[in-house]
């Protein structure tokens, strides 16, 4: 007995406890919130609840980043009506519409739903949009409401920023007033669509910043953004709804994009769980160029080069003298006028922010080749380009009048083709045509060059070897000469005294070559063995061979005065003997010059 109270007990424990959870990120019509509760998402990311920005009094019901030490507001219900005191109540009703009550009568806040259901729940979810759907059915296409629908200053990831075509609802950011008044201020951004749909923002009226054409891989005003590690984005523009959102990369990482109303720009943070601090990760504008017509029509904005503000190609100042002061609003027109029936040109610019498309136009299927002839055709049509850069580029784009907000970057960036003067554009190919043969001219020069110092060089190298061998064989030769103990004639000398090798002064042939008869300068004649370059001895088997005939010596031989290397010749220098006994010697001596040669067994 006392066993199943205690399972009782637990099983009583686990369901209050089961229901105390699932309650925690939803409230239904029999609840309500009331300031000091607050509601979790179920993985604890966000937290909905009562709270005073900075030091104001006033309390707001709005949704926080709920497991780090900053509190970070991302978004806020009444902004614009605050509650004086703590009465605040929220609570859903059974037609699905949200109430935010002070003292629990008068509404200061209220959303009402696209459909009635039999079971209204508002929930709070872990990307910390909320939400009111049907108790039963947790599909985000069949939400009746939520608050991604309605952004503050920050954008979540999952948020889409953009106009629904079919409905009518513009999802669009307004800044804090300030730190301690989170009502809208005048710095906003969103999709516009007047002419081609880019980002825009403004700052009151006044269009502060623009994203430029979406490429299809990115904004043109954006073109390194792609390539960043924090996150994805992508821009969606078709006939039921215009909208730009991001994911991140890494689903651990905490990152924003806010709307700051004191600096006028547009920031970006991720959370750093080292310092416990939000790290500033990008802004725009971020630099001068980025300023929306910072250069009237027809301007082209280069940080790199001062001033900034410079007219396009084919184009001069307006008003000189107050271009030259740094008043660049009246911008540039043509130096040339165009005439658009005789035929005009165009001239491209590469690696720029397209222009502002207000007075734009745009076609996904045709080409570039259709769009340049389509563009000539219309005398308003100033500038082109292909709407798409990828996969090898498609679509058309054309702007007509005043070419607003261009901006040059030194990588990235697209081409646009602007209208010019057939003339100017001309003058342009003709110079592109010079820089082309001048530049191949100075590389074929630089080539040339190149080629004649490797030859030079490698010449140099080759004579130093040569020079190096040739004084290491002399060296050689030299050391291996002395050690013969002979005289060694030069080959002038013999060819001289033989009257070169002349058939008059043969005395015979043997099997290694001719022998010579022939008179020294000092009058001492000579008998010339010169050895048949056949013969196969290398240098040194022939100094071994002179070597070991000269040990042979003997005062009834015949005498060997020296030898002569020159090349490959090779010769024995005897000294002549009028009788048969130097025939037969000089010839008797091929048995050893063989065996030297070639061995014996």
């Amino acid at each position: 007995m006392e066993m199943d109270f205690y399972f009782y007990t637990a099983f009583c424990f686990l369901v209050i406890f089961s229901n105390a959870s699932t309650a925690i990120d939803t409230l239904s019509q029999s609840d309500s919130l009331t300031d000091g509760m607050t509601l979790v998402s179920g993985d604890g990311s966000f937290q909905l609840g009562f709270f005073s920005p900075g030091s104001s009094k006033n309390r707001y019901l709005g949704i926080w980043y709920n497991n780090i030490p900053i509190h970070t507001v991302v978004w806020v219900a009444n902004r614009i009506n605050p509650i004086n005191d703590s009465t605040g109540l929220l609570k859903i009703q059974s037609n699905g519409k949200i109430l935010l009550l002070v003292q629990n009568t008068t509404a200061v806040w209220c959303a009402n739903s696209t459909a009635r259901v039999e079971n209204p729940v508002l929930q709070l979810l872990d990307s910390g949009n909320l939400v009111v759907r049907d108790g039963k059915d947790s599909e985000p296409e069949n939400y009746l409401w939520q608050s991604f629908d309605y952004p503050s200053d920050i954008m979540l990831p999952g948020m889409k920023i953009g106009i629904d075509l079919r409905t009518g609802l513009h999802r669009r950011l307004a800044a804090w007033k300030n730190w301690d008044d989170p009502s809208p201020g005048d710095l906003t951004y969103g999709v516009e669509l007047e002419g081609t749909p880019e980002m825009v923002l403004r700052k009151g009226s006044e269009k502060y910043y623009r994203s430029g054409l979406w490429n299809g891989d990115g904004f043109s005003g954006t073109p390194n953004l792609r390539s960043n590690p924090i996150f994805d984005y992508d821009f969606v523009w078709n006939e039921n709804e215009v909208y730009y959102i991001y994911s991140l990369k890494n689903k651990s990482v905490m990152s924003r994009f806010v709307l700051n109303q004191t600096q006028s720009v547009r920031q970006r943070y991720t959370w750093n769980p080292e310092t416990q601090t939000w790290k500033l990760f990008s802004i725009m504008p971020s630099d001068l160029c980025d300023r929306s017509g910072l250069c009237g029509p027809n301007g082209d904005c280069d940080n790199n080069k001062l001033p900034a503000c410079q007219c396009l190609t084919g184009f001069r100042p307006k008003w000189l003298e107050r271009w030259n002061s740094s008043d660049w609003s009246d911008g540039c027109i043509h130096s040339k006028p165009l005439n658009c029936k005789s035929g005009d040109g165009f001239i491209r610019i590469g690696k720029v922010k397209t222009p502002d498309t207000i007075n734009s136009w745009v076609n996904k299927t045709m080409n570039l080749k259709e769009c340049r002839a389509k563009c000539l055709r219309n005398c308003s049509c100033m500038a082109y380009t292909n709407l798409y850069v990828t996969r090898g580029g498609s679509g058309c784009a054309m702007w007509y009048g005043d070419l607003l907000d261009i901006k040059q970057f030194q990588s990235d960036g697209q081409d646009l083709y602007i209208r010019v003067s057939a003339s100017e554009a001309e003058r342009k190919k003709k110079a592109k045509v010079k820089l082309a043969i001048i530049l191949g001219t100075v590389i074929a020069a630089i080539l040339g060059f190149l080629l004649i110092v490797c030859y030079i060089l490698r010449s140099r190298r080759k004579l130093k070897d040569e020079v190096k061998d040739k004084n290491l064989n002399d060296r050689e030769d030299k050391d291996e000469n002395e050690d013969m103990e002979l005289a060694v004639f030069e080959f002038g000398t013999i060819a001289q005294a033989t009257d070169s090798f002349s058939f008059n002064n043969k005395l015979g042939q043997g099997g290694f070559g001719p022998v010579y008869k022939g008179t020294l300068g000092n009058g001492q004649e000579i008998a010339v063995k010169r050895l048949s370059k056949s013969s196969g001895q290398g240098l040194h088997e022939f100094k071994n061979e002179v070597k070991l005939i000269a040990k042979l010596q003997h005062r009834n031989l015949v005498r060997l005065l020296g030898c002569c290397i020159h090349g490959d010749e090779r010769m024995l220098v005897y000294e002549y003997m009028p009788n048969r006994s130097l025939d037969s010697f000089i010839f008797g001596m091929e048995i050893m010059e063989r065996k030297q040669a070639f061995g014996s067994c």
